[in-house]
C-alpha cells in the first residue's frame, strides 16, 4: 500500500465529473490496490474520507470512515465504507449548515449547507450493489464526497463566504465547533 499524493484546487481533475466504474473492473487486482491506497491515505492525513479524483484518479471511488479520529473527538463512529459509482437522494428538504474542511483545499474551513437525511446506492468494494440511508453527519461525508466525484468541492456549495476561514483563525474563533475534513 502507498500514501498517495493529493490534487489541490486549481488541478484540472478536481472539475472534472469522473468516470463510472464498470463491474468488471471492481475486482481488478489495480482497482482493489487503489482502494487500499485511498484508504491509507485517508489515514494518514486523520480524513473523514477521501475521492479518487482527490487522488489523481478519475473514477467515481469514495472511501470514508471516522473512528477514534482525533479531528471529530465527538463524531459518532462510522466503518469504513467503499462507495463505488455512489448516487445520493435527498430524503427531505432539510438542509443544515455546518463546518467542511478538505485536503484538496488545505487551510481554509467554511460553513456548507447539506441535506440532513439522505438514501445512498452504491456498489461495494466487491461489486455487490447495495443500499442505505444515513443522517447527520454521516450524510455530511457521503455528500462532500460524493460532489469530488462530479467535479464539486465544498466552496461550491457554500451560500456565502463570509464564513471562509484560515484553519488558523478558525481554531482560535470557532473553538468547540465541529468541522468536517475530508
Amino acid at each position: 500500500m502507498a500514501i498517495l499524493k493529493v490534487a489541490r484546487l486549481g488541478h484540472p481533475i478536481l472539475r472534472q465529473v469522473a468516470a463510472t466504474v464498470a463491474p468488471s473492473e471492481v475486482r481488478r487486482p489495480e482497482t482493489q490496490r487503489l482502494i487500499d491506497d485511498m484508504i491509507e491515505t485517508m489515514i494518514e492525513y486523520d480524513g473523514a474520507g477521501l475521492a479518487a479524483p482527490q487522488v489523481h484518479v478519475s473514477k467515481q471511488i469514495a472511501v470514508y470512515a471516522v473512528e477514534s479520529n482525533p479531528r471529530y473527538p465527538e463524531a459518532p463512529s462510522i466503518p469504513l465504507t467503499v462507495l463505488i459509482n455512489p448516487r445520493i437522494t435527498p430524503l427531505g428538504e432539510e438542509q443544515e449548515e455546518d463546518w467542511e474542511g478538505c485536503l484538496s483545499v488545505p487551510d481554509l474551513r467554511g460553513k456548507v449547507p447539506r441535506f440532513v437525511r439522505i438514501r445512498v446506492e452504491a456498489i461495494d468494494r466487491h461489486g455487490k450493489a447495495f443500499e442505505f440511508t444515513a443522517t447527520g453527519f454521516h450524510a455530511r461525508v457521503i455528500q462532500h464526497e460524493t460532489d469530488h466525484l462530479f467535479g464539486k468541492v465544498y466552496l461550491d456549495r457554500m451560500r456565502s463566504l463570509e464564513s471562509l476561514s484560515f484553519l488558523r483563525e478558525f481554531l482560535r474563533y470557532q473553538a468547540g465547533s465541529s468541522v468536517i475534513e475530508e
